[in-house]
């Protein structure tokens, strides 16, 4: 086999492999990971079982793919949209969170809780979660990455209530996501002001109106917030 045929092998190997970890993201997105077998994931993928584990070697393997995927898809939603205003950008990843839990539910229960049993891989990939959006919002509300540490346990205590939050939100399936994400974003307003009593050198950023993210999606226009109209202000 020449290097062509090489490449175009491997060209082929990474697409099918990209396919299946796409049928994993839809199967386990609302399924929790004993409820399926390889046999129920094999059909579902219009493939031979054996093809799964000779790419995954198992279906623990496949399912930390699957999981690592949709991980990577939660942090690009946190670290895209860099030319948008900052505090438009934090507002939309807040929203972009919860969009991505309630259309991957499984997933993000698994993301957020550390996966079958105490798996330490899952807790990985949690933790790499967590720092990544830690980041995205210091980012927007300081213009930095790099914060003082009690600023960034503040911001981590923000984003374990935003952990639960989200949890029981999708749990009793309400309110609706623009009022979860103003409350998100109120809490999250009340912290950044607790951090500046703390750390003079993170002051609170003054309040910038925004409009809601991504209206187009629902064409509702301006988020429904009790006692007005419009979008909350963001941090």
């Amino acid at each position: 086999m020449d290097k062509g045929e090489q490449r175009g092998a491997t060209e082929r190997s990474r697409i099918r492999r990209n396919e299946l970890i796409a049928t994993g993201r839809k199967l386990f997105a609302d399924t929790s990971y004993d409820a399926l077998s390889m046999d129920d994931i094999a059909r579902h993928a219009g493939v031979a079982k054996g093809l799964i584990y000779y790419y995954f070697k198992s279906k623990r393997g496949y399912y930390l793919a699957v999981i690592e995927d949709s991980v990577a898809d939660l942090v690009s939603r946190a670290s895209g949209d860099t030319g948008a205003p900052r505090a438009q950008r934090v507002r939309r990843t807040v929203d972009g969170y919860l969009r991505y839990a309630q259309n991957n539910q499984a997933a993000f229960r698994t993301i957020v809780t550390g996966g079958v049993g105490f798996d330490t891989q899952v807790q990985s990939l949690r933790d790499g979660v967590r720092e990544e959006l830690i980041h995205t919002i210091a980012e927007g509300a300081y213009g930095r990455r790099d914060i003082p540490v009690l600023a960034r346990l503040a911001l981590l205590g923000w984003l374990s209530g935003v952990e639960q939050i989200t949890l029981d939100w999708l749990a009793q399936r309400e309110p609706d996501r623009e009022l979860v994400c103003a409350l998100l974003m109120r809490l999250l307003r009340a912290t950044l002001g607790t951090i500046e009593e703390f750390e003079p050198g993170c002051p609170q950023p003054p309040r910038e109106p925004v409009p809601p993210p991504y209206p187009q999606d629902d064409g509702r226009g301006a988020a429904a917030v009790p006692g007005g109209t419009g979008a909350p202000a963001a941090p």
